[in-house]
């Protein structure tokens, strides 16, 4: 689950990262009195869940207050795009007011998940306040690495070699471990995915500010941290994937036709696969789960057909402990509700998968029952030509 900057920050500071002081205001008039408080020169920025806010104009720095109240009427209620956004953007409902900040030096600090290491690797580099991808495409030497040995754990001296490697100057070196290793503790105390600070800037009189923070949080830990669920913003969110999220369905949304339906995580990405072979695209990932009954069946399938940009749907079930007949009852329901007229191919193979393709056959729908997956890629091409 992603989160707004503000609420990185808060969380960052909570563990000992020094952050800009600032303000979170949801309309002009509040950031006009937050510029105040903090002397009339800010930086007003856009809190929405994607990179590359400052090229698309989401992030303005104003010399008074009534610039920043202006800004904040610029940027709240409006859509923002960036190259990490749809063409529709993504709604801007708070807009971040902090203090401008002198640098001297903008450095790039983050923590992953390294999944061939199976262990959290500190990653730090000179080249901050840009985006970290185009850094290791042009000078892939400026990426540092650090794993971090899940048993061991964070050792301080991990934090003092990286911010040498970085080039920092020594009086700043001690601060900059104390920060790697409050980093850490973020993403292993509240079981983060991604916790990112780009850049870490380094002021003129030494200091170490977060000008910028990231933080992915583990939506698999919700039961370990009560609070996080109340960070997320379902405004920032494909309205599908949250719908999706109620009802314990994986369902990711991509730029495809193809409306994918399959039990088991596995099998979707073979599906997939299956559906680039035969030269389409798919629209989403989903996967309704082992332990699926008729209703989320049918739930499945009205996500996928609420998707406008779906023209034909494929289903794939292999019966287990959702067994196909209970697969193609809940299939048979939603169709009633929908009568969708997209042409449907239907894979069915396992438990009950005779019963599941005779309920098909017995219902009416103008399903393409299909035995193997290469029948299946020919009828997805068939049906794609009309």
């Amino acid at each position: 689950m992603k989160i707004h900057e503000h609420q990185a920050k808060a969380i960052f500071a909570r563990y000992g990262i020094p952050v800009p002081e600032g303000g979170v205001a949801s309309t002009p008039q509040e950031a006009r009195e937050i510029a105040q408080r903090l002397g009339g020169r800010v930086v007003v920025k856009a809190q929405v869940h994607a990179g590359g806010r400052g090229r698309a104009g989401g992030i303005k720095v104003v010399d008074s207050p009534e610039a920043a109240q202006q800004a904040a009427v610029a940027l709240l209620g409006k859509h923002l795009v960036t190259h990490q956004t749809g063409p529709e953007g993504v709604p801007v409902s708070k807009v971040l007011v902090e203090q401008v900040v002198p640098v001297e030096r903008e450095l790039y600090l983050a923590i992953v998940v390294d999944g061939s290491g199976k262990a959290p690797v500190i990653i730090g580099s000179e080249a901050g306040g840009m985006d970290i991808e185009e850094v290791a495409a042009i000078h892939p030497e400026k990426i540092l690495q650090v794993r971090v040995d899940p048993i061991i754990g964070f050792q301080p001296y991990m934090g003092r070699d990286l911010a040498y490697a970085m080039h920092l100057p020594s009086a700043v070196v001690r601060n900059a471990a104390t920060i790697i290793g409050n980093l850490h503790r973020v993403f292993i105390d509240e079981d983060a995915t991604l916790a990112e600070i780009n850049p870490l800037v380094l002021t003129p009189d030494g200091k170490l500010l977060a000008l910028d923070g990231k933080l992915n949080l583990d939506d698999d830990a919700f039961f370990r941290h009560p609070t996080h669920q109340q960070l997320q913003d379902p405004e920032q969110e494909d309205p599908l994937e949250v719908e999706a999220g109620k009802y314990d369905i994986s369902y990711v949304k991509l730029d495809g036709d193809v409306g994918c339906m399959v039990n088991g995580a596995g099998l979707a990405m073979a599906t997939l696969d299956v559906i680039n072979a035969a030269h389409a695209q798919p629209a989403n990932f989903l996967d309704i789960g082992g332990g699926g009954d008729e209703a989320k069946v049918a739930q499945a399938f009205r996500l996928v057909v609420a998707d406008p940009k779906v023209k034909r749907v494929f289903i794939n079930v292999f019966g287990g402990i959702l067994r196909c007949d209970v697969a193609a009852r809940g299939i048979v329901q939603a169709y009633g509700e929908l009568k969708t007229p997209m042409p449907i191919v239907v894979r069915m193979r396992g438990t009950n998968a005779e019963e599941g393709r005779q309920i098909l056959n017995d219902s009416g729908i103008p399903v393409r029952l299909v035995a193997d997956l290469k029948e299946a890629i020919a009828q997805l091409q068939q049906v794609g030509r009309r």
